[in-house]
């Protein structure tokens, strides 16, 4: 609808100095820590199946916690719900450097995450206040896109420099004052932008999961940043523990992945565009399927390596960028009236889907192997294939 919010007159650099360090800080949260996961079981005095809880219900939290605060931001606006969420996130990142009880530190990720998702569900909802039916709308969107591609190629590098000068605890420190100047940004420059009426449209949760394109696209969306969730998840293990590699020498590895997805960016739309969603998703689904094969012909013939676990990881990674190209679309495209409501159920679903089965089968298969992502992409993938193909055959 076109904006009643008066206050918001940033231009568009001001707007992305507001709107992307919340975004940032939530995928930095997960994805600085990475080179540390090795060392934590020993400085907690806890086990590494505690430690990966901490990845898995960040990731839990991150998204279920958006059904709490879409609503809520809905009720009492948007930047209660932001400043309130950032303030969270921040005193539990600093608590975070402080403790040494794997009980608490368990405990305050999840408010971490808790505090992230707020962040997450009144910027975006913002950004659809203002920007829906204007043109900046499509660019500021872009920007958010191309510069959280970013965060995973370089999170774990910061990680690893500031660990190996500064200890672990340093990088919660970092990432509590950093939220810390985000809310201060925030509090001269963000203004109440939720609209003074709200749509009288019924909203019906029961439609949106009853629909099979729904559950189609969100099943590839789950499949494809599960993958990435898995890799992130073993990768530490793999590359650290049993390939020999550095910190540094891990991070930089790990960024190839990242910037395989950022190059693959430039050329998704294109390809979107002459396969269509269900060509662009089904060869998604194939590439995992591909990868999935090299990492077990790679954990069966060869020694954990470059070669063996990542080179195979690139090809999913440009199988998870064609898919996340058309999900949403397809995931969303009979709900335009409810669009918020279905948003919040697409992202959450996902964030279940990666967050309980992708944490399986690094429990259940040995994450110290590539058998959790070589398992986890075959499971997914044949799963998407078939639900495209009874949605196809239904015409």
């Amino acid at each position: 609808m076109p904006s009643r919010n008066r206050n918001w007159t940033c231009s568009l650099p001001a707007a992305m100095l507001l709107l992307a360090p919340f975004d940032i800080l939530a995928s930095l949260a997960m994805d600085i820590y990475l080179p540390v996961v090795p060392t934590m079981p020993e400085a907690l005095g806890t086990s590494a199946t505690v430690v990966q809880l901490t990845l898995s219900l960040y990731m839990l939290i991150l998204g279920a916690g958006q059904m709490l605060f879409g609503p809520l931001s809905d009720r009492i606006g948007r930047r209660p719900v932001l400043l309130g969420g950032a303030l969270l996130f921040a005193a539990s990142s600093l608590l975070l450097a402080a403790t040494s009880s794997a009980t608490l530190f368990v405990v305050l990720r999840l408010l971490q995450a808790a505090g992230a998702s707020a962040a997450l569900v009144a910027t975006f909802a913002t950004v659809r206040d203002v920007y829906a039916v204007r043109p900046e709308g499509a660019v500021i969107y872009s920007l958010l896109g191309a510069i959280l591609s970013f965060v995973p190629a370089l999170g774990p590098i910061a990680g690893t420099l500031m660990a190996d000068h500064a200890g672990w605890r340093a990088i919660f420190l970092l990432l509590g004052g950093l939220m810390i100047a985000a809310i201060l940004n925030a509090l001269r420059g963000w203004h109440e932008t939720r609209p003074a009426a709200s749509a009288n449209t019924t909203i019906s949760m029961r439609a949106i999961l009853a629909n099979a394109h729904f559950w189609t696209y969100t099943m590839g969306f789950s499949a494809a940043m599960g993958a990435f969730f898995v890799f992130f998840s073993t990768a530490p293990r793999v590359l650290i523990d049993h390939a020999g590699f550095s910190g540094l020498a891990f991070s930089l590895s790990f960024a190839t992945a990242a910037a395989v997805m950022i190059i693959s960016a430039r050329f998704a739309g294109r390809f979107a565009v002459r396969w269509g969603m269900a060509g662009s998703l089904a060869r998604g689904m194939g590439l995992l399927l591909v990868g999935a094969l090299l990492l077990g012909v790679g954990e069966v013939l060869l020694a954990p390596s470059f070669a063996s676990f990542v080179l195979p990881m690139w090809v999913i990674a440009v199988g998870i960028v064609l898919t996340t190209a058309v999900t949403a679309n397809g995931a969303l495209a009979a709900f335009g009236q409810t669009a918020g409501t279905a948003v919040a159920l697409y992202f959450c679903v996902e964030s279940l889907v990666v967050g309980c089965i992708g944490t399986l089968f690094v429990l259940l298969l040995d994450g110290n192997t590539a058998w959790p992502l070589a398992g986890y992409c075959t499971v997914m993938g044949i799963i998407t294939l078939l639900a495209l193909r009874h949605i196809r055959a239904r015409g």
